[in-house]
């Protein structure tokens, strides 16, 4: 491939954790043998720290404003976070490339310890602003309590630190990321995570048939065969990002494996199905999952969810 004369423009949220995707595209890119350069775009997210997400259009918050700078050609190519991204895109924007996924586990961070778990009688209070999180937490752990909480990772951490809360649920792969993972009180192997949760995306304008190409290069078949089976069933479920839907999708042999949830947000009510299929026939196995558990009775859960 030539090697292109023009800078390539990566637009990225400032975040440390942002910052950090949008440098591991900028390095890959410069493997392959293109400049790159990161150009930092603000989002109505990163402004407002107080809004919980669901009232605040759910994580779409974190992408128009890359939205916006792409179309406006501010930028050649956006990063983000794969679960941040809706399953619908009325745009003329394409995800060109899915990064190798991180680990997809959900974790605790519990600044005093993890013994109040096993301890019925504590009313323990777990920070989360997840939908999925809440719901996932309190059907496991009805008498605790779920305290709102925003903000980067870094902020998030302070936060749990400063309130002296139990615990706040964090995505393993961004604490991994950026070095925070020490962090760590307990992997959540029970929960299912968001879709796509650990893999990172790569958006071009459609027709920017240059940018499509140099990016394709970046593109992790094995990730973007689970993550599109994960986004299948949100969207086959009409759910968007913010629902209480957990999806995941991993290759085990010949075959891909998909677990998926979906709850009521007090957690009083839970529908969850696993399901194969040989990978070669694996396109439709999330829309089917989710036709399955809206067949349950979580349509039901969609329903309320958005009256």
């Amino acid at each position: 491939m030539a090697i292109m004369s023009k800078t390539v423009r990566i637009g990225t949220r400032d975040s440390e954790l942002a910052t950090w995707q949008a440098k591991q595209v900028q390095a890959k890119l410069k493997e392959l043998g293109h400049e790159a350069e990161l150009i930092f775009v603000k989002s109505e997210g990163d402004l407002d720290l107080t809004t919980p997400l669901t009232e605040m259009g759910g994580k779409g918050v974190f992408t128009k404003a890359l939205d916006d700078a792409l179309l406006e050609e501010r930028i050649d190519i956006a990063v983000h976070s794969f679960k941040d991204l809706p399953t619908e895109n009325p745009l003329p924007l394409i995800v060109s490339a899915v990064m190798e996924r991180e680990d997809p586990r959900d974790a605790l961070v519990a600044p005093k310890g993890v013994e109040f778990l096993d301890d019925e009688s504590v009313k323990a209070v777990i920070a989360t602003s997840s939908n999925r999180r809440r719901a996932q937490w309190l059907h496991r752990y009805p008498n605790h309590e779920i305290t709102n909480i925003r903000g980067n990772v870094n902020t998030r951490l302070r936060k749990v630190n400063e309130n002296g809360w139990n615990g706040a649920i964090f995505a393993a792969a961004g604490l991994k990321r950026i070095g925070l993972d020490d962090n760590i009180s307990a992997y959540l192997d029970w929960m299912v995570p968001a879709p796509a949760q650990g893999a990172m995306a790569v958006m071009v304008r459609e027709g920017d048939q240059k940018m499509e190409e140099v990016t394709s290069l970046l593109n992790h078949g094995e990730t973007e065969i689970c993550t599109t089976i994960e986004r299948e069933l949100l969207n086959e479920m009409e759910a968007g990002c913010s629902a209480p839907v957990g999806a995941f999708a991993e290759i085990v042999g010949e075959e891909v494996h998909l677990s998926a949830i979906a709850l009521k947000t007090d957690g009083s009510l839970q529908y969850d199905i696993e399901m194969s299929a040989p990978i070669a026939d694996a396109k439709g196995l999330g829309r089917e999952a989710g036709r399955k558990l809206l067949d349950m009775g979580a349509a039901q859960i969609v329903a309320d969810l958005r009256s």
